[in-house]
């Protein structure tokens, strides 16, 4: 026999990955898209100040990145108002929710999530053999008791709750949250992805102790901050269990160039707060773009905005498809009912141009295809 010898699970594992990337379906096209509305990046950009250090520190990438990350986990101890020892960093929110469940989840252990919650998660927890248990969401948010419940249930080793939510931008107040973390069941993990925490309303930010063994916070550079393809994340959480990642984390992953990065946009909070503002002004324009062809834009705390397309997943995902042919990339959420919703993240005036003049034609589209479908049984009797 010749080739690698994979193990049962990774034998039954399906060859698949959570996102098809706007990369691959310009391959696909054959051309680019002429707005990128669909990944929650940035648009806007990093900070000049960020540039001009990964400018300067692109001439050092002959060496490797700082192993402990010691001057990037000092500067976020202090501008999170915690103790080193409560900081890791890793490759992006993927990374070290991928190493978070590769410390915990063995063959069956029971992993409890919302169904049709970011995807990325579930993806590494069924790579360590893990079994995912799924609540429903309620009223387009994910459900916190719902979570805990099925989490004492199943006797659950991670509860996984995003807020604000992807994909579709709801969130919980800060007392909703709070009394989460005082109900998580003992043995169990709270996963608070909070990768959008620079756009929610300040007051309904939670406050919870960093020393909390009942919860790790995952934050990011890649949203506000628009540093993405730096891939540059952060963990909160109690010392022994931040201390465990160096168990099995890659402790060169973290690229001299995005350690400086991350570095210099700590250093430049105006320029954040300028990028929030302007992604406000995005969203409250998607929303009059929504309003304006009769569909409604829901609340958002994110930097972006799920519009409910009013009928079911099918019609939503002809509306996303006759925008892509129109060469505007944007996604949907995956689960019923979600799924009758379109996400378009905010992006520039000239962006939203185009979603404008594409949007009326898509949706004639999707509506044209809706009438075939109802007519086409009355001919085939």
């Amino acid at each position: 026999m010749t080739g690698p010898r994979y193990t049962p699970l990774v034998e039954s594992l399906p060859a698949t990955v959570p996102f098809v990337g706007p990369e691959t379906q310009e391959r696909a096209m054959g051309r680019a898209f002429r707005t990128r509305l669909g990944a929650n990046e940035s648009v806007f950009g990093p900070s000049p100040k960020v540039i001009a250090a990964m400018a300067e520190a692109a001439s050092e990438t002959w060496m490797y990145g700082d192993p402990e990350n010691h001057d990037l986990r000092h500067a976020l101890a202090r501008h999170e108002g915690v103790a080193v020892e409560n900081v890791i960093v890793g490759e992006g929110i993927d990374g070290l929710l991928g190493y978070l469940a590769r410390m915990v989840t063995g063959a069956d252990d029971r992993i409890v999530t919302s169904q049709g919650a970011y995807p990325t998660f579930n993806y590494h927890v069924v790579g360590f053999g893990g079994a995912l248990d799924m609540v429903p969401y309620r009223d387009d948010h994910e459900d916190p008791q719902a979570l805990l419940a099925k989490a004492r249930e199943v006797d659950a080793k991670l509860i996984y709750f995003a807020n604000p939510d992807n994909p579709m931008g709801s969130w919980h107040k800060r007392n909703v949250v709070e009394e989460m973390v005082q109900n998580v069941p003992d043995g169990t993990v709270l996963v608070l992805d909070e990768a959008y925490s620079q756009f929610m309303p300040p007051q309904d930010l939670p406050q919870i102790d960093a020393n909390d063994r009942r919860v790790i916070r995952f934050r990011t550079f890649s949203k506000a901050y628009g540093m993405a393809g730096a891939r540059v994340g952060y963990g909160i959480g109690h010392p022994d269990l931040i201390t465990a990642f160096n168990k099995v984390r890659n402790h060169f992953g973290m690229s001299r160039v995005s350690q400086a990065g991350a570095l210099a946009a700590l250093d430049d909070a105006k320029y954040l707060a300028d990028v929030v503002a302007q992604v406000r002004h995005a969203i409250d324009r998607i929303g009059e773009i929504a309003a304006k062809n009769g569909l409604l834009a829901l609340p958002t705390a994110t930097n972006f905005v799920a519009i409910d397309c009013g009928r079911d997943g099918d019609f939503a995902r002809a509306v996303l498809n006759a925008l892509v042919e129109r060469g505007v990339f944007v996604r949907m959420p995956f689960v019923a009912p979600q799924d009758r919703c379109i996400r378009i993240s905010a992006g520039r005036d000239g962006d939203l141009d185009i979603f404008a003049e594409a949007l009326p034609e898509a949706l004639k589209s999707a509506r044209a295809g809706a009438r075939r479908k109802l007519t086409w049984p009355l001919h085939i009797r």
